[in-house]
């Protein structure tokens, strides 16, 4: 079935890609082997990142379900990384896809501009959301470091996806976990989001190129030295129109 699925990424037929690595992997799965019914699924799905992300994303989704449901998170980590890195690299095709609509009806364009926005926001909440969930792998794991390092990746791509009130709230549930409030990832998010409520560019980046950050995954570094992003009085704004007046003394 894996050699079908392998022909049939050699001639593109990128349909019969997944259908073909889905059905070797629940062969697998039927013989209780989750691991080789994980590995089918994250190869179907690397086979399909490029010409149809999504369906990548559901399978290594999958895949990673069921790691997960065996006890097996320690194995899953290489497909949480995958995953967060389909849903950032989203944002690529979607440019290049505005890119290409201005040879289309020019109603269809002003959609397009007018929706690009909340569709970048909601990937980057995707990959955030995925980045959580390898925390708590990593938590059942004891990997605590790469718990920690997941965390701190996830309130970057709140910050990259311009959500400072979601990037403060990501890092207020983490403090609740001692291993995380008194890491260096912890202190490098406190003083990104400091940074980021006095609308200071120069101490965003200067944050952005710590060796904290220099330690994450590649994905992960490259956001965080593009930002900031976005217009850093209208995230503090925000931040106090939908809570109450922040304590600058208080960071937790």
């Amino acid at each position: 079935m894996e050699s079908a699925a392998a022909l049939a990424v050699e001639l593109g037929i990128w349909s019969e890609v997944a259908d073909f690595y889905r059905r070797a992997s629940e062969l697998y799965n039927e013989c209780g082997r989750s691991q080789p019914a994980s590995d089918a699924l994250a190869k179907g799905a690397r086979a399909l990142e490029d010409a149809k992300p999504e369906d990548a994303i559901a399978m290594y989704t999958d895949a990673c379900s069921l790691l997960e449901e065996d006890g097996k998170e320690n194995m899953a980590f290489d497909l949480y990384r995958a995953i967060t890195n389909v849903y950032i690299k989203l944002e690529k095709y979607g440019s290049f896809s505005l890119t290409n609509t201005l040879h289309y009806e020019a109603f269809f364009l002003d959609f397009v501009f007018h929706t690009k926005c909340c569709y970048f926001a909601s990937r980057y909440t995707d990959a955030a959301s995925f980045l959580l969930r390898w925390a708590v792998a990593a938590n059942k794991c004891n990997a605590l470091h790469s718990q920690c390092k997941a965390y701190l990746s996830a309130i970057i791509v709140y910050l990259s996806a311009h959500d400072f009130k979601q990037a403060e709230q990501c890092y207020n549930d983490c403090c609740q976990i001692d291993t995380f409030l008194s890491s260096d990832q912890s202190h490098c998010a406190s003083k990104l989001l400091s940074a980021y409520r006095e609308a200071d560019v120069e101490e965003i980046k200067r944050v952005a190129k710590s060796s904290t950050v220099s330690n994450l995954d590649h994905m992960i570094i490259r956001l965080a030295r593009k930002l900031p992003t976005g217009e850093l009085v209208a995230m503090e704004v925000n931040s106090l129109e939908n809570g109450e007046a922040l304590d600058e003394d208080d960071l937790t």
